[in-house]
């Protein structure tokens, strides 16, 4: 089974529902494909979903998106990370993405933010760094 770290926002836009987003979470719960979890990307889903101004729209509530979280949860693998390797991301905060990604011998980092992981220092060949939509776009090829 392929496996998958899930930036915060893609979790973030299937609470809100958007529909890319939406599926590979869809995909994590129905078992297609295996999300790695840490205890300093838990965390960062826990702080996000904690926000409310970024869930003013969202037709979930606190408790709704704390339960997807548990059920979501549920379906991880979860990864301790021994070896910190520093890719030196434009995003400094996004490198336990990539220790996470390493450490768990991840397929794919999702993310929205593509772009803020490129030019990093350090190159994992195996490791691949996509939007929801090439994802999934990928997926039905």
């Amino acid at each position: 089974m392929m496996c998958a770290v899930l930036d915060t926002n893609i979790f973030v836009g299937a609470c809100l529902g958007i529909g890319a987003a939406n599926r590979v979470v869809g995909m994590c719960l129905e078992g297609k494909l295996q999300p790695l979890m840490s205890a300093a990307l838990v965390a960062e889903y826990e702080d996000m979903l904690g926000r409310t101004t970024l869930f003013r729209n969202c037709r979930l509530s606190l408790a709704e998106r704390s339960e997807l979280l548990d059920i979501f949860l549920a379906q991880t693998k979860w990864v301790r990370i021994y070896f910190g390797w520093r890719p030196n991301l434009r995003d400094e905060s996004d490198n336990h993405l990539i220790e996470l990604a390493v450490a768990g011998g991840a397929d794919f980092i999702l993310t929205r933010n593509v772009r803020d992981f490129s030019g990093m220092e350090l190159s994992f060949p195996g490791l691949r760094i996509l939007s929801p939509e090439k994802f999934l776009k990928e997926q039905t090829r």
